[in-house]
């Protein structure tokens, strides 16, 4: 051993300053596989795709929710505009059957009867008012404009009827024209019904289809009672008027005289269009307005004497609408047979209008009754 030999170990210097290294830190064990790294990279990944589908889920929710709240909404829209027309509609039938009754009994009501008309007038246009102010789902507009239509047609109407009353319960050619224009004015009230019912309430129903509402009631509306209020003989039967005129026949026999001990004259049996046979009076008579209507008479000689050059007269009368005319001549007629003619209208009237069809035998000479020569029908024209 040498002298210099030193039993402990040198130390080693391992930078410039002469400082000793620190000994290394321990490691931590490693997981079998040596994945630790993976696996808290697989974690977050993991929880990051929950709260992602949680956070869809909840806005898939709210999407829903809001559009139920927005089907709800719309649902009792479309419900509360059905039920404000028909309550609308409900009074506006009522004002029309306070008006026609009114007016039937206007023989007896005198000028009280325009006042009273007038009040009515009042409610139908208070009816446009609220009609104007509803609250219209987007899917009703165009009910809404048909139902405006209606409503305005009989607030019209009636402040037509309203003014010109007081000269239709007159006498003379004023008063005429006067009722045929309350006749003409009763049009508006049927074609009210016709929009109503051929385009307000079929569009309310197609709405509240659409949408996939049931169990709805689509309220019905009808103003006008009969077809016979557009006839101007009606008119001026109810409000006392003038009667208008007819002009077929004059309601004398003609030049001559009657064999002694023997009867001369005819009775008219029937009146008929196409298959239709016409009902006289008030009845309503439906047919079709093209081709020209022609018209078939049947009357009897109910004399004891052939007649000679009888002639029947045909005249149809439509408020707002030329007069139409026609005639034919038969030669002769034999007792106790019956006789047809036909006879063709010249033009054809306006689909949709009702007019007065006056038919007349002319009486022959020495003939005393003439009541059973003539008769009036009230016809609706069809398309």
């Amino acid at each position: 051993m040498s002298f210099f030999d030193d039993d402990d170990p040198p130390t080693r210097v391992t930078s410039r300053t002469g400082r000793p290294s620190r000994p290394a830190a321990p490691r931590r064990p490693q997981a079998a596989g040596g994945g630790g790294g993976s696996t808290d990279r697989q974690t977050v990944r993991t929880r990051q795709a929950v709260a992602l589908g949680l956070g869809v889920l909840v806005l898939i929710l709210l999407i829903f929710g809001v559009k139920g709240c927005l089907d709800s909404r719309k649902e009792r829209a479309l419900k509360d505009y059905n039920r404000n027309v028909a309550a609308i509609t409900s009074d506006s039938d009522a004002a029309a059957k306070s008006f026609f009754q009114l007016l039937g009994g206007g023989a007896t009501a005198g000028k009280d009867l325009q006042v009273q008309i007038n009040q009515v007038r009042l409610s139908a246009e208070d009816d446009v008012k609220r009609a104007q102010a509803l609250d219209v789902p987007g899917a009703m507009r165009s009910a809404q404009q048909n139902l405006m239509l209606v409503l305005n047609l009989r607030a019209q109407a009636l402040t037509l009827i309203a003014e010109k009353l007081g000269t239709a319960q007159g006498r003379g050619a004023q008063a005429e024209a006067a009722t045929q224009q309350i006749a003409g004015q009763m049009q508006a009230f049927l074609t009210s019904d016709v929009v109503y019912s051929q385009r307000t309430a079929p569009l309310i129903k197609q709405a509240l289809d659409e949408a996939g509402i049931g169990g709805q009631t689509i309220p019905r509306s009808k103003s006008l009672p009969g077809y016979t209020w557009l006839a101007p003989q009606t008119v001026a039967n109810a409000i006392g008027g003038q009667t208008v005129s007819s002009g077929t026949g004059t309601g004398t026999a003609a030049a001559g005289t009657c064999p002694a001990g023997t009867a001369c004259g005819h009775g008219l049996d029937s009146t008929s269009i196409g298959t239709t046979t016409l009902q006289p009076g008030g009845a309503s008579n439906k047919v079709p307005s093209k081709p020209p209507p022609t018209v078939t008479v049947k009357f009897t000689n109910q004399g004891d004497n052939n007649e000679k050059n009888v002639t029947v007269t045909v005249k149809l009368t439509a408020p707002g609408a030329k007069v139409v005319t026609a005639k034919q001549t038969v030669p002769q007629t034999t007792p106790g047979s019956q006789t047809t003619v036909s006879i063709k209208l010249p033009t054809a009237p306006t689909a949709g209008t009702v007019g007065t069809l006056d038919v007349d035998v002319a009486p022959v000479a020495g003939e005393k009754t003439l009541d059973n020569n003539k008769a009036s029908y009230t016809i609706l024209f069809t398309p």
